[in-house]
């Protein structure tokens, strides 16, 4: 009985069919839809690019600096929901952080293009607006 199972195994083996491995099948190549293709745009002149506008103060009708531009927020559609404005302390430490409407910031190009932003508001009145708190740094309450 054992004999059988050794010549069915070596008859088996030595089969053509079962000998070769098979045959690669080429498969056609992942491509992205056009709604996925990237598509690269050149800079205007006037564009307003964040990295130029974070960091940027802020002034008010008098002339007198009320704050900085601090942060962005943009809607799921990704326009401008608001400014997060930074209001009082130095160099970042103990300021406060105030979102407003996009359209009550006036960003304009002052003479070489430099970036100028008005705000009809004085710093009293944005260290009493509500305080912007980013998501997930609200402060535990016990």
């Amino acid at each position: 009985m054992k004999l059988h199972a050794v010549l069915a195994a070596i008859f088996l083996g030595s089969s053509p069919a079962m000998a070769q491995a098979p045959e690669a099948v080429p498969g056609t190549p992942a491509t992205l839809n056009d709604n996925l293709k990237a598509r690269f745009v050149a800079q205007a002149p006037e564009d307003v690019v964040a990295s130029k506008l974070v960091g940027l103060s802020i002034r008010n009708g008098a002339n007198e600096t009320v704050g900085s531009v601090a942060d962005v927020v943009f809607d799921d559609k990704r326009g401008i929901k608001s400014y997060v404005v930074s209001v009082g302390g130095f160099l970042g430490l103990n300021a406060k952080y105030v979102a407003v409407a996009p359209e009550t910031l006036q960003l304009n190009r002052k003479d070489g293009g430099k970036l100028d932003a008005v705000i009809d508001t004085d710093k009293d009145q944005l260290r009493a607006a509500p305080e912007y708190v980013y998501l997930g740094s609200e402060p535990t309450k016990k």
